[in-house]
Parts: structure tokens; C-alpha cells; sequence
């Protein structure tokens, strides 16, 4: 049964890293297809979607625990130390994604320079020590809940550990030498520039400077 239940969180949290791999290296595509399907510009698309994603996974991880739970305890019963650790990596990953935000601002984020966004270089913190900071956060605030809800049951690491091995894919996947060898990237940002620049005049965000670190463009 827990083999069933992994399998099936597997392939819902599976599609947000998809979905991100996809707008990252085919940005052309994803301006294309908002165009066709939604309004709003792919950085407002790209919001919207990023807010559903983060409710698709809070019902994996509420439907993880409450199917194997059987209920679900706040905090824990893990005792005081799992409880302290927990909360820390929480408030610790939280704040590096305030960070990231108040650092690259809203376009940054949501990739905003595959849609061709002018944005500039970040190296002040978090930047200055992670890589990755937008990921970093993410990953320890899910461990962190996980250690408050679902420790020290059995099964209280598998979807943290699943959700590492995601989200360090999906960094590996958005760097650019990566995409660049699979042939797909430069081409693609380049066409969705020429493509933004004829299809209309930009709405006045499209002229703002945007701080932005290219090894941590991304959405959560």
C-alpha cells in the first residue's frame, strides 16, 4: 500500500518539475501557447501556475499523511528536539525564499529573462553562498514540516527525499551549458525575444531592470 501511494505522489509532484523544465527550455513555446490559451504575459501565467502547483503539492503532502497516518498530529510525536529542528528548517527556508524574492524581484523569478525580460546579474546573498537559494528554501521547509507532522513514523522521510531528488534535477536540467548541449535552449530564448518584440509593444514592466542570478532563475 505504501508502495502504491509513493508511486502515485511520485507522479503528482512529478508534473510541476515538468512543467518548470519545459517553460525553462522551451520559453518560446510556453509565450506561444499563453497567447493561445490564457491571458496575461508568461511571467503572470507562470505566477498563477507556480500558486497552483504549491496547492497540488500541500494535498499530496496532507494526503500522504492522512492515508497513512492514520491522523494527522501537530506537532509531531517526535519530541521536543524534532519539533525545534523542524520549525528552524522552516523559518531557515522561508527566509531564504524572502530573500530570493526581495533579490531578484517577481520577474526574476519567474523566469523572466527566458522571456526577454532586461534583468542583471545578482551576486549579493543569498546568491553569494547558494547556488540554488529559491530551491534550498524550498527543500528545507519541506523537510522541516515533514519533521513536525510525521516523525519519527517510518515513512516521514520518503517525500522530502523524493522532493530532493526533483528539485535537484530540475536545477541540473535549467543550467545552461545542460541545455545548451541538448540543443534547445539559446535558440528558443532568442526566438521568444523576437517573438515578444513582434507580436507587440512590450507592457511597461517588459522595460524595468530586474536583479537576476541565472544560476537561481526559478520558481519554486
Amino acid at each position: 500500500m505504501t508502495v502504491a501511494a509513493l508511486a502515485l505522489a511520485a507522479l503528482l509532484l512529478s508534473l510541476e518539475r515538468l512543467f518548470y523544465l519545459w517553460v525553462w527550455n522551451w520559453p518560446q513555446r510556453f509565450a506561444a501557447w499563453c497567447d493561445r490559451v490564457v491571458e496575461g504575459t508568461p511571467v503572470d501565467v507562470l505566477e498563477k501556475a507556480c500558486g497552483l502547483f504549491k496547492l497540488l503539492q500541500a494535498s499530496v503532502f496532507l494526503g500522504w499523511c492522512l492515508f497513512l497516518g492514520p491522523e494527522l498530529t501537530w506537532p509531531g510525536s517526535g519530541g521536543i528536539v524534532a519539533v525545534l529542528a523542524g520549525g528552524s528548517l522552516v523559518l531557515l527556508g522561508q527566509f531564504l525564499n524572502y530573500s530570493v524574492f526581495r533579490r531578484l524581484g517577481r520577474t526574476g523569478v519567474f523566469y523572466g529573462n527566458r522571456f526577454g525580460h532586461h534583468v542583471q546579474w545578482c551576486r549579493e546573498f543569498p546568491f553569494s553562498v547558494l547556488k540554488h537559494p529559491q530551491y534550498v528554501g524550498a527543500l528545507l521547509s519541506i523537510w522541516g514540516v515533514f519533521l513536525l507532522i510525521r516523525f519519527p513514523r517510518n515513512d516521514w522521510f520518503l517525500l522530502p527525499a523524493l522532493e530532493t531528488l526533483y528539485y535537484t534535477a530540475g536545477a541540473y536540467l535549467e543550467r545552461d551549458r545542460v541545455t545548451l548541449r541538448l540543443g534547445i535552449a539559446r535558440k528558443d530564448v532568442l526566438a521568444t525575444t523576437r517573438h515578444q518584440s513582434e507580436r507587440r509593444p512590450p507592457p511597461a514592466r517588459c522595460h524595468e531592470t530586474v536583479t537576476y542570478n541565472s544560476r537561481a532563475h526559478t520558481a519554486e
